[in-house]
């Protein structure tokens, strides 16, 4: 049975927040890679966000139901652990702005592992515009002019990979943590994952980078804003959002991301052919769709 939602201009407002602020975070991973290895820039993401939210944890211990550990858990590797390594990898072989589009994927995933998995329902206009979306989708993956990605396949299935992690963490927190305040959600599952990724960085030659690389601080400060804007607000605002509305119509965000992830790239040198445009109308049409009650 399909939750209560509550897809009003609030919504809207957080979804189009959110697409802005990860539309940013591709360019981001690239310039972080700029000093760091893709596990370095994963760990550092990870850890500083981890950082950020322990106060929230400190803050909130006596009111978090720790019985729950293993689906905290299962939250924050789906949703932010492996897709946090996964990313960074993808991008040392596609643009920035080809991985902002493969990210549109998302909905896809969210959708079918939440009728496979969860048994949920979803009108007949919500399939319809995840179809057009994903319509959009692969026109631009099959006949955007990126220039990488048809030599760099298994990379581009990275970030496919990443996206079937975010749909199983959207249905995650809507199925088990639809009691639970987003602040909680995003700051103890990070907690969880933190010191994976703690041990993880610090297998790497990450000290001997910061002390001597030229680029370093250019580095830490987009993996910082990364984990901070990136990862840490936009977090916990997407859990609020999938508890407002559901697991489909938060993963919705990432229809929108690739419009900015192609400003930054386009910004940043990478060629964006007109066929672009051609799909993310597709996508934005999606969306429309994907409103319908």
């Amino acid at each position: 049975m399909e939750s209560k939602t509550q897809i009003d201009s609030q919504s809207w407002i957080i979804m189009l927040f959110l697409s802005m602020v990860w539309g940013c975070s591709f360019i981001l991973i690239k310039k972080a890679l700029i000093a760091f290895s893709p596990v370095q820039v994963a760990g550092l993401r990870v850890f500083i966000s981890a950082i950020a939210f322990l106060p929230f944890v400190w803050i909130n211990r006596k009111s978090i139901d720790w019985s729950r550990w293993k689906k905290f858990l299962a939250i924050g590797l789906a949703g932010n652990g492996i897709p946090a390594f996964l990313f960074p990898y993808a991008e040392t072989q596609i643009s920035s702005a080809m991985a902002g589009l493969l990210n549109s994927l998302s909905p896809i995933w969210t959708l079918i592992i939440g009728v496979m998995v969860f048994g949920l329902h979803f009108k007949a206009a919500k399939v319809i515009g995840i179809a057009i979306g994903f319509v959009g989708a692969a026109v631009l993956i099959l006949f955007g002019d990126s220039g990488d990605l048809g030599t760099n396949l298994s990379y581009g299935l990275l970030i496919v990979l990443a996206t079937f992690c975010y749909g199983l963490s959207a249905n995650f927190v809507q199925a088990y943590m639809h009691d639970v305040k987003p602040i909680i959600i995003g700051s103890v599952s990070f907690f969880m994952i933190s010191i994976p990724a703690l041990i993880f960085l610090l297998a790497t030659d990450v000290t001997g980078v910061i002390a001597t690389h030229p680029d370093v601080w250019y580095s830490l400060g987009a993996a910082s804003i990364l984990a901070i804007f990136g990862t840490v607000i936009s977090t916990v605002l997407f859990y609020r959002l999938i508890l407002r509305t559901n697991a489909v119509f938060g993963s919705t965000v990432t229809y929108l991301m690739p419009v900015f992830a192609m400003i930054w790239g386009f910004a940043d040198g990478e060629h964006i052919g007109l066929v672009y445009f051609v799909g993310l109308f597709l996508i934005l049409l999606g969306v429309y769709f994907t409103k319908s009650e």
